[in-house]
């Protein structure tokens, strides 16, 4: 976590960290890059929880979204169903803004093909 949270502060950052404790890690800054406190890393660790749950999130969801993507061709008919829950599928990820939200969604049902 620690060196995403460099990169997201400095998405241009060369560093190697050994450790994982941001309070007794010690990070090597490589090739002039400019050393970032570990205050300010710290301070990006909630945002790069965000960021991680988020990703796991995206990941099931397009799962879920691959396994009817045969009924989106253009010589199937989608019930107004499916429709609806593919819709739910893509929509999962609107509004949330905390690693709680995440944590709580709870995916739609798939109907019947």
């Amino acid at each position: 976590m620690i060196t995403e949270a460099i990169l997201k502060i400095n998405p241009n950052a060369e560093v190697s960290v050994i450790g994982s404790d941001i309070n007794t890690c010690e990070i090597n800054w490589l090739n002039g890059t400019t050393p970032i406190s570990k205050a300010d890393i710290k301070a990006q660790f909630s945002a790069v929880e965000f960021d991680m749950v988020m990703q796991d999130l995206r990941f099931k969801r397009n799962n879920l979204l691959a396994q009817t993507d045969y009924l989106a061709l253009s010589d199937q008919t989608m019930t107004a169903e499916m429709t609806a829950y593919r819709q739910a599928l893509r929509d999962i990820t609107n509004g949330l803004t905390t690693v709680e939200e995440v944590e709580a969604v709870v995916f739609p049902e798939k109907p019947e093909a």
